[in-house]
């Protein structure tokens, strides 16, 4: 089992800055990739960027040079630094966790609950 926690949301001025944190807790898994997705109207949520275990990142196209993801494995906490904050970018951020099954290396996804991210015009 694994509990899934983001923060950080809120409303923002267009080119404002946001910083999402999330934190994943677990004592049977190993966390091995993170990412950010954001959901806009609709069902479909789309990647924002993501961060294997040893701090390798992707990004997606339209955030490239305004979002930095990193991470604290220490702390199995990652986090989303958003600079010049654009009103396209409103949306419910979730954080996603990819994990493995010590011994059969089975993976599973887990998700946080979303945080709601405003950027005002």
């Amino acid at each position: 089992q694994v509990q899934v926690v983001e923060s950080g949301g809120g409303l923002v001025q267009a080119g404002g800055s946001l910083r999402l944190s999330c934190t994943a807790s677990t004592s049977i898994f190993s966390i091995k990739d993170m990412a950010w997705y954001r959901q806009f109207p609709g069902p479909r949520r789309e990647l924002v960027a993501t961060i294997t275990s040893g701090g390798s990142t992707n990004y997606a196209e339209n955030v490239k040079g305004r979002f930095t993801i990193s991470r604290d494995n220490a702390n199995n906490t990652m986090y989303l630094q958003m600079n010049s904050l654009k009103p396209d970018d409103t949306s419910v951020y979730y954080c996603y966790v990819g994990v493995v099954e010590p011994g059969s290396l089975r993976g599973y996804q887990y998700w946080g609950q979303g945080t709601q991210v405003t950027v005002s015009s």
